[in-house]
């Protein structure tokens, strides 16, 4: 193996140990685990989304977007990509 594989598999090993110890949302057992996640992520869309409409002109500028854009994407429904 070359040095960047060493270190992916290293960074990988403890993320499944974070995992394993209940670091993270899916190592937990329980049958609700896929709809917690997506309603997380449903929330994190909404909230970031809304976020668009407090930014200025030159923060939209910023991340590559205009007023109109950033308003079209604010109103999009949550499920939405």
């Amino acid at each position: 193996m070359n040095g960047l594989s060493d270190v992916r598999l290293t960074m990988k090993s403890g993320e499944l140990q974070q995992e394993s110890a209940g670091g993270h949302l899916y190592a937990r057992v329980g049958a609700a685990k896929p709809a917690v996640g997506r309603w997380g992520a449903f929330w994190l869309r909404l909230t970031t989304r809304r976020a668009l409409l407090t930014l200025t002109d030159e923060q939209l500028k910023d991340v590559g977007l205009g007023r109109e854009q950033a308003r079209r994407e604010a109103f999009l429904p949550f499920w939405k990509l």
